[in-house]
């Protein structure tokens, strides 16, 4: 992408109130295995939301899928709660900003984009549960996780801050993912 698609692209992050973010080719999103594997066996959502797996591709095609991008943003969040559940309004928030932009760069020339959202799709209160019954097609996308992306080696590349924590008085790290061509 030429400096001023970038230039273009940045301000539009910018009268969006996206402030931290940094360019990543999207071939060295490190996608892994385990990653499914801890969707499958370690995340209460499995199989109840229609934007994570079984409900996204195989693990080959999330890697081919990033293959197919020239340019890609990673964008930081950060928040502290007190409870688990607090997290999900916050996300719905911010992922539903989150499509205006990927909407705003659509129209800026790019039909390529897409949006890995920052935490589960949460823009309905009750998930279907499976895509081909969701309510939100247009706008529902999965997170990086769902895709198999490996999110604590993949932003460590870029410098940013990320570990589990072991209790919700830590500052919670969180990322989306915009693909651009």
């Amino acid at each position: 992408m030429w400096m001023n698609g970038r230039r273009q692209l940045e301000e539009l992050f910018f009268k969006n109130r996206f402030k931290d973010f940094r360019w990543i080719d999207p071939k060295s999103i490190v996608v892994s295995r385990w990653v499914r594997m801890k969707c499958m066996f370690g995340c209460v959502e499995y199989g109840k939301v229609a934007c994570c797996p079984p409900n996204t591709p195989p693990v080959d095609e999330c890697k081919s899928f990033f293959g197919e991008y020239s340019e890609g943003v990673v964008f930081h969040f950060e928040k502290n709660v007190k409870k688990p559940e607090d997290r999900h309004e916050w996300a719905r928030d911010v992922n539903e900003r989150l499509l205006k932009l990927e909407r705003e760069v659509f129209l800026a020339g790019y039909p390529k984009t897409f949006l890995l959202f920052m935490d589960s799709c949460s823009l309905c209160r009750d998930c279907a549960g499976e895509r081909i019954l969701c309510k939100n097609k247009r706008s529902a996308r999965p997170p990086p996780e769902a895709m198999a992306v490996d999110v604590f080696s993949t932003v460590k590349q870029l410098g940013y801050p990320i570990e589990v924590l072991r209790d919700y008085s830590q500052t919670m790290n969180r990322y989306a993912f915009l693909l651009v061509d």
